[in-house]
């Protein structure tokens, strides 16, 4: 006998019910295993009779905060001989632009080398002497071009080429999800450490995807990579379904909502507006003195998916405008499957410079840096609106989404 309509629909919403309980949340979670976890439960094999160097920051925890370098350090079953600091250091205790210098590690004893703003032989010439024979990397990323650990990883990449290493990336997810790649696409001409190659400016991959990318399509010869995945993560999921603690990657991400909205709101760096620092909420806050009201009504009107703005006053503590207080918005996130943090971070420098005849690009042009080229500000500039600039930056995304397709790892 067939079961009713309403039966059927009875066990239907039943079983959707317990898909989104938080029993089966909790379930989902504890399938997660990052790339670190991974390679800690089957014995470290891809390090066996190796010497080791770790290129990290605070990031590289387990899930009871415990740092992998402490763990990796007290087991035997790994010779760790290195550890390799990026930008803010491996304890994480320098501030934007800064990093640890070389040192030795007072928990462990290890030498700490420096590896920010070094690339090409003199980083080939730093792993050559920590007399290491494979460089792992183990770091957090927020899924933004300009975020500069992805060209740490890049950097090492060839560096261990050179040098003759092997790599081995250790993978955790995109906190943004990896869903799909958006906005402009890097210009070569353009190329800094906060962007080296033609990527878009939210990559929608992991690090472990980029270090493949990287690999095949720009390192003048692959070097010898492994790839460590995880096991149990979706393309569609959030930062917060992983189970994982949020370890701040840099002093002003502080949370994964942070990381939601900066690949566009850090556009805002390019201007002489503040972005946030010196605040509880960078990159959500954004303002400069002189602006008012008009600015979150005129980016409200927009009906912008998955994101309100409301209009905003605050001081920020250091950085633009310390100690002054200033208006502008903040972005409230409501739907953030549907919100477009790069679509939205133009409107709100369209609006911006609407509103506020105070708008102004950083004089060095860091916007054409941040955006990959020049075309963001000179179509700005000319008056264009947020879907003229978008649709400017289409063709170059469409080869960067079809280069990108090769080299996913997850569903």
């Amino acid at each position: 006998m067939r079961p009713s309509r309403r039966a059927v629909l009875t066990t239907a919403t039943a079983a959707a019910v317990s898909a989104t309980s938080p029993a089966a949340a909790a379930q989902r979670r504890r399938h997660l295993r990052t790339g670190f976890e991974r390679l800690a439960h089957g014995g470290y094999t891809p390090l066996d009779g190796q010497k080791v160097g770790i290129v990290t920051n605070p990031t590289g925890t387990t899930r009871d905060v415990h740092h992998i370098v402490d763990v990796m350090h007290a087991d035997t079953r790994v010779d760790l001989r290195a550890v390799f600091g990026p930008e803010h250091g491996f304890r994480g205790t320098a501030q934007a632009g800064g990093s640890e210098g070389r040192h030795d590690d007072p928990a462990t004893g290890l030498p700490v080398y420096d590896t920010y703003l070094k690339s090409g032989r003199p980083l080939a010439d730093i792993f050559t002497a920590s007399g290491v024979d494979t460089v792992v990397f183990d770091i957090q990323d927020v899924g933004a071009r300009f975020y500069t650990y992805i060209w740490t990883l890049y950097d090492c990449m060839e560096a261990a080429r050179l040098a003759g290493k092997r790599f081995v990336v250790l993978d955790r997810p995109n906190p943004v999800t990896g869903r799909a790649a958006l906005g402009p696409v890097l210009h070569k001409e353009f190329a800094t450490f906060v962007g080296r190659q033609p990527i878009a400016q939210a990559h929608g991959m992991t690090v472990a995807e980029l270090a493949r990318l990287f690999n095949e399509e720009f390192l003048t010869e692959p070097v010898p990579l492994e790839t460590v995945t995880m096991s149990g993560w979706k393309r569609s999921q959030f930062y917060d379904v992983s189970g994982l603690p949020w370890v701040p990657p840099s002093p002003n991400m502080p949370t994964p909502e942070t990381a939601l909205v900066y690949s566009g709101t850090c556009l805002f760096e390019g201007t002489n507006l503040s972005e946030g620092r010196g605040t509880t909420r960078p990159f959500e806050l954004l303002g400069a003195e002189g602006v008012d009201r008009r600015w979150a009504a005129a980016a409200n009107d927009l009906a912008l998916p998955g994101v309100r703005f409301r209009e905003a006053y605050f001081a920020p503590a250091f950085s633009k405008f310390q100690g002054r207080t200033i208006g502008g918005v903040q972005l409230h996130v409501h739907d953030r499957a549907a919100f477009d943090p790069v679509r939205t971070g133009i409107a709100l420098l369209v609006t911006a410079k609407r509103v506020w005849s105070g708008f102004a690009w950083r004089p060095d042009n860091w916007i054409d840096k941040l955006t990959g080229s020049s075309r963001v500000r000179t179509m700005i500039d000319a008056g264009a609106d947020t879907d003229e600039v978008v649709a400017g930056w289409q063709e170059d995304l469409a080869v960067f989404r079809a280069m990108r397709r090769k080299y996913l790892l997850y569903r």
